[in-house]
C-alpha cells in the first residue's frame, strides 16, 4: 500500500518560513554590527576587512548596505581617513552595547552547562606534591568554577565513605563499589648513601638486606615486607629497620643522609640525583 503524502498548512509554512527570515536576518544585522564596529576601531576598510577576513570592497559594500538600510551617512570618507557622523557616533555605542550583551548572554549560557562544585582530591604526601598539584593550575584555568579541595596524605582515605570525591593511590583496589582507571606505573628502587654502603656493603641479592637497617613505611602498621621478582617468580622479604615513617621523601631523605637503606620511587629520593644516595645494587636487587 501506497503511503500517504504528509499535509502541509499553507498558514504555518508562511510563518515557518518568517520566522527563519527574521532570524536569518538578526544574524545579518549582528554581523553588520560587528563589521561596522571593525571599521572604526582598525580605521579602514582595508584593515577591517584583514581582520575578518574580507576584502576592502566587501567591507564597504556592507556599510554602504548598512546606510541604505537605515537612510542616514554614518561614514564621511576621504582618501585618507573615515569620519563618524554623529548619526554614526549614536550607532557605535549602541553596537557596542549590543555585541557586548550578545557576549555576556552566550558566556551565561556557556557556564551553565560548564563543570561546577566542590572536587575532593586526595593523594598520597609526596606524588601530591611533586606530581599533582604541578597539574593543579592548568585544571584550575579549564574549570574555574570548580573549588579544588586537596589533600595530601599517606593515611589511607575512606572514598566510599565520603571523605574524598576522586583518590590517586598506588596499587590495586580491593574489591567495593569505586571505579577505578589506571593512570601508570610506579617503579620502586632500593637506594642508599655511598658512604652507608662503603661502611655497611652493598647487598648482591635480597637476602643480604636482612644484614641491613631498611627504612620502611608504618602506615599500614604491618610487618614490613618488600616485594622483588627473582627467575620471573615473585617473592616478598621480610626486613627490619630502627626508623619509620609514613611518608617516602622523609625516608628517601634518611637514606641520603647515611641512616639506611629504603624502598621508594626515584622520584622521593631527591639525594639520588645530586649523588646523595646510589642505587644499592644497580640490575641485581
Amino acid at each position: 500500500m501506497a503511503g500517504r503524502l504528509p499535509v502541509h498548512n499553507p498558514a504555518e509554512m508562511r510563518r515557518s518560513c518568517a520566522l527563519d527570515a527574521k532570524l536569518i536576518g538578526g544574524t545579518d544585522r549582528a554581523r553588520s554590527l560587528a563589521l561596522f564596529t571593525a571599521v572604526v576601531e582598525q580605521g579602514s576598510f582595508s584593515a577591517a576587512g584583514r581582520a575578518v577576513g574580507l576584502t576592502a570592497s566587501a567591507v564597504a559594500r556592507a556599510i554602504d548596505r548598512i546606510e541604505a538600510r537605515l537612510g542616514v551617512r554614518m561614514l564621511l570618507r576621504s582618501t585618507r581617513m573615515l569620519t563618524l557622523t554623529a548619526e554614526g557616533q549614536a550607532y557605535l555605542q549602541t553596537a557596542r552595547r549590543i555585541l557586548s550583551d550578545l557576549d555576556d548572554a552566550e558566556q551565561q549560557i556557556a557556564d551553565q552547562g560548564a563543570p561546577r562544585g566542590r572536587l575532593r582530591v586526595t593523594a598520597a604526601l609526596s606524588h601530591g606534591r611533586l606530581c599533582v598539584v604541578p597539574l593543579l593550575k592548568d585544571f584550575a584555568r579549564l574549570y574555574p568554577h570548580i573549588l579544588i579541595d586537596i589533600a595530601l596524605t599517606d593515611t589511607l582515605v575512606d572514598v566510599a565513605g565520603g571523605q574524598a570525591d576522586v583518590a590517586i593511590r598506588f596499587g590495586p583496589l580491593a574489591d567495593s563499589s569505586l571505579t577505578a582507571r589506571k593512570l601508570g606505573e610506579s617503579r620502586r628502587v632500593i637506594v642508599a648513601a655511598p658512604d652507608y654502603l662503603a661502611c655497611h656493603g652493598v647487598p648482591v641479592v635480597p637476602e643480604d638486606l636482612h644484614g641491613h637497617n631498611c627504612l620502611n613505611f608504618n602506615f599500614r602498621r604491618v610487618e614490613p615486607s618488600w616485594p622483588f621478582r627473582r627467575d620471573g617468580r615473585d617473592m616478598s622479604l621480610t626486613v627490619k629497620g630502627n626508623i619509620e615513617a609514613n611518608n617516602g621523601e622523609t625516608l628517601g631523605q634518611l637514606a641520603a643522609a647515611g641512616v639506611g637503606i629504603t624502598r621508594c620511587r626515584p622520584v622521593q629520593c631527591g639525594g639520588c640525583d645530586r649523588g646523595g644516595a646510589a642505587g644499592a645494587a644497580p640490575g641485581r636487587l
